[in-house]
């Protein structure tokens, strides 16, 4: 019989973190490859900073039924390397002397307006990340992270929180065999 002390956890295939990393990740592998000397690091680094963004989502999700501050900790890594790789994407226009959008740029907003779907998807992205100049690309991918760290930075304030409402494992073990001496008298 369960004592209920360890949570549903996994499931980041539906967090929409997750959903958006992933996108974040695939666009960054073409980008790369078109853009990017596949010989150079750099190249090699925005690869591992998009795949380190999605993977740290996955793993801090597994842990989160065992260790919630693993999984604070994990979703707090995720962040860091998308944003990591946000200041790439920035590098990569600067140095080129391309443009960066405005947030509030009709560019910038059609991308958004495109990523309020929840059922978003590489797929909803693909004509545009593999048919555009490198610069409106770079853009691209930049509002997208920017969505997936919006999303991180949710999460991670709903994870604390909740941290502090419920506890971590050993309080709720503790609570379960409390519970269960009480029930015995």
């Amino acid at each position: 019989m369960s004592t209920g002390f360890i949570p549903k956890h996994g499931g980041y295939q539906n967090l929409l973190s997750y959903k958006k990393a992933l996108i974040v990740y695939d666009a960054t592998v073409f980008f790369c490859d078109r853009f990017i000397d596949k010989r150079s690091r750099t190249h090699d680094q925005m690869v591992q900073a998009a795949r380190s963004g999605k993977q740290n989502i996955v793993e801090g999700s597994m842990a989160s039924g065992t260790s919630k501050e693993t999984e604070i900790k994990l979703m707090n890594v995720a962040r860091a390397s998308l944003e990591e790789l946000l200041e790439d994407y920035r590098d990569f226009l600067r140095t080129r002397g391309f443009a960066l959008w405005d947030k509030n740029s009709r560019q910038a907003l059609f991308v958004r307006k495109l990523g309020a779907a929840k059922n978003a998807f590489y797929e909803t992205y693909r004509t545009y990340i593999e048919s555009r100049t490198p610069e409106v690309v770079a853009n691209i991918i930049i509002c997208l992270i920017h969505q997936a760290n919006y999303l991180l930075d949710q999460q991670i304030r709903q994870l604390e929180q909740a941290f502090v409402k419920e506890g971590g494992l050993r309080e709720r073990m503790t609570r379960a065999r409390l519970d269960e001496r009480r029930k015995g008298k």
